[in-house]
């Protein structure tokens, strides 16, 4: 099965945010709170909402820093 191009806008940012989400609130919360007992609950909670906000922040943002960069480069 093959995705269609057209949906590379919004494939990218699921996927980097979630990587992003994914490994930034497991170091985070192993930096708050440590491998204690109940670490894998507490890393989960957060990534639950960290991640709709981090594909927020690519979707509205990623166009404009690409610009911003362009500017800088060029």
């Amino acid at each position: 099965m093959r995705i269609p191009p057209r949906l590379v806008p919004l494939l990218f940012p699921f996927f980097m945010s979630l990587v992003m989400a994914f490994i930034m609130t497991a170091f985070i919360t192993w930096i708050n709170t440590g491998l204690a007992d109940g670490y894998v609950g507490r890393w989960m909670y957060s990534f639950v909402f960290a991640w709709p906000l981090a594909m927020l922040c690519i979707v509205l943002f990623a166009n404009r820093i690409r610009g911003f960069i362009g500017k800088l480069t060029a």
